[in-house]
């Protein structure tokens, strides 16, 4: 596969999470699109770094994946504690 298959299919998966993130009012399938998002970036900077024959596009990567992983962490968290005092997860609601 070349290059622009790669692009290709990192924009289309940043649009799903894009069109995903502003749809849905549900908070984990907020997260969920955030983190599809957060992987076509990945995927395009893969692409990009084996075209190129560079590493810098791996050491975004790695950046990302640890952003992505505290995103994880901290917005479950929240979640949690949201539903523990409101008892829903639909961001639409009144809080």
């Amino acid at each position: 596969m070349s290059l622009e298959h790669f692009v290709g299919l990192g924009i289309v998966l940043f649009t799903i999470g894009a069109a995903g993130f502003f749809i849905r009012n549900n908070a984990v399938v907020l997260l969920l699109c955030i983190e599809i998002m957060l992987n076509a970036v990945n995927l395009i900077f893969a692409s990009f770094a084996r075209y190129l024959y560079g590493t810098e596009g791996q050491i975004f990567i790695f950046i990302i994946m640890t952003i992505a992983a505290a995103e994880a962490v901290v917005g479950l968290g929240i979640i949690i504690a949201l539903y523990r005092t409101h008892k829903t997860l639909d961001m639409s609601s009144k809080l």
